[in-house]
């Protein structure tokens, strides 16, 4: 009687996976959407195109960059949140969407763990430290050791930034005497470090790169776990201050419920494209470091990285925002 049960089971259930596995076949069979939620020409506007040209041509479809920008990214976000989950419709994640927003909203119109499928994390793009050129520190354990002992100012983009957030994660974790300075972006930040009104930020390599290159800021350490390629600056860990590592990361999410074989199948598809050499040469140029993870590296990424900005949010005191 069970043995047939089974048989019966098992026979129900055969249409349904041969059906899953020949939608994932066939797929894609019209163009693919991929939201980028921030406005263009920024590095996730750019990441977003390059994987739209390289999905076009593995699949034979277009796929077309939607940038649908507007509160800090959740507007574009919840957009792909609401879709239909077929493979059609896909957001080019980041810190900011699937960070820092859920821990930092009172109120979200989406939910990074149940709304979404993880496909792949595209790329990288570290945070470093930089100072005022005569700032008298050359390394992390000069900074540590004069914001102990001097009060100082770090800037930011605003309050609840990745990089207010990771100045606080500094601050809270090597007892330094500082305070924050909000400021409307981080290049006005920048500036204010570089006219000497701030002391330190924690700010993208791309960003601050040019600056550096023109002598106007000093950097004294990357908080990734390698160097930066055409960087000759040493990483925390290099320096004896381990267990500080701060990203902007960005990443491919499809709706929930999305067929696991379509999910997998855009995974394989990504992983190739971060893998050409064009690719590369484009991401280098942005600063940023191709990844191409599984579905379920990315979702332990997202999982570490509620983790790390929730405790960020805590130990600023940062009020959350209704």
């Amino acid at each position: 009687m069970q043995r047939r049960l089974c048989l019966t089971i098992a026979a129900a259930l055969l249409p349904l996976s041969i059906g899953t596995a020949a939608i994932a076949q066939e797929y894609p069979t019209r163009p693919i959407t991929l939201v980028a939620p921030f406005s263009a020409g920024g590095a996730l506007d750019l990441i977003a195109r390059a994987m739209a040209e390289k999905l076009g041509t593995q699949f034979g479809q277009s796929v077309v960059v939607d940038n649908k920008a507007g509160a800090a990214g959740m507007i574009g976000t919840a957009h792909v949140a609401r879709s239909a989950p077929d493979g059609y419709s896909l957001v080019l994640g980041a810190t900011t969407t699937h960070g820092i927003n859920p821990v930092l909203y009172k109120k979200m119109q989406y939910d990074v763990l149940k709304d979404f499928e993880p496909v792949s994390l595209i790329a990288t793009i570290p945070h470093m430290i930089v100072v005022h050129p005569d700032l008298p520190v050359s390394n992390m354990q000069e900074l540590i050791k004069l914001g102990r002992t001097k009060p100082l100012n770090f800037g930011s983009a605003g309050t609840g930034s990745p990089h207010h957030l990771a100045g606080e994660l500094l601050k809270s974790q090597f007892n330094l005497k500082a305070e924050h300075i909000p400021y409307k972006g981080s290049a006005p930040a920048m500036l204010a470090v570089m006219s000497g009104e701030l002391q330190f930020m924690s700010v993208e390599v791309t960003a601050a790169m040019p600056h550096i290159k023109a002598g106007k800021l000093k950097p004294i350490a990357v908080a990734s776990a390698q160097r930066v390629p055409g960087l000759d600056l040493p990483t925390f860990a290099e320096q004896g201050v381990p267990n500080f590592e701060v990203t902007a990361w960005y990443a491919i999410f499809a709706p929930k419920n999305t067929p696991r074989p379509v999910v997998d199948k855009l995974s394989r598809a990504l992983a190739r494209a971060v893998s050409e050499e064009d690719v590369k040469a484009r991401f280098a140029g942005l600063g940023a470091t191709p990844v191409g993870s599984t579905p379920a590296q990315l979702d332990k990424w997202v999982r570490d990285e509620l983790a790390r900005w929730s405790q960020a949010v805590k130990v600023s005191g940062t009020p959350l925002v209704e």
